[in-house]
């Protein structure tokens, strides 16, 4: 979900911005994680953001995600899966989330864990870590963490996803 179908680090840059007049430049967090962008006094913040109740509640849907979704539902069976178990909050506020902005997704169509193992033949996914044991194919989508890695095929927004998923 988290910077796929949620765009997350929009929330963060938001949360600096309101709580500490910090601004966080979008275009300056190449190839970095949110901590990493934040000066050294706040960049312990992040954990303790992302264990309040609603963080990821209120995040903001990525352009197109809900109806590309809604077109490869037509042709696939579509899985939203998110490793919604890390953190205190996040899997109640995920499935509020899920619910308001994806309501034709079934709820058996979702699937909280830790470790996202996974038997299906396509993974959308921002880490790379989600990639390791998964024999499908593997779409990488963009976002600033991950502009350094190559070698899998990319998805830089939801008109990618479907050029690539429902042109073929």
């Amino acid at each position: 979900m988290d910077e796929v179908l949620a765009d997350t680090i929009d929330k963060f840059i938001e949360l600096y911005k309101q709580r500490h007049s910090h601004e966080v430049i979008l275009a300056d967090m190449h190839g970095m994680e949110i901590g990493q962008a934040l000066p050294p006094h706040l960049s312990s913040t992040v954990r303790a953001y992302v264990n309040e109740r609603g963080f990821f509640r209120d995040i903001k849907v990525m352009p197109g995600s809900q109806q590309v979704v809604k077109a490869l539902m037509e042709r696939y069976d579509v899985y939203i899966a998110s490793a919604a178990m890390e953190f205190k909050y996040s899997l109640e506020d995920k499935q509020a989330w899920l619910e308001e902005h994806f309501p034709f997704i079934s709820w058996t169509n979702i699937i909280f864990c830790g470790h996202k193992i996974l038997d299906v033949d396509i993974m959308i996914d921002d880490r790379i870590k989600n990639f390791v044991t998964f024999k499908g194919r593997k779409l990488l989508y963009t976002s600033p963490h991950n502009v350094l890695i190559d070698g899998f095929e990319r998805v830089n927004n939801w008109q990618d996803v479907a050029d690539k998923l429902l042109t073929e």
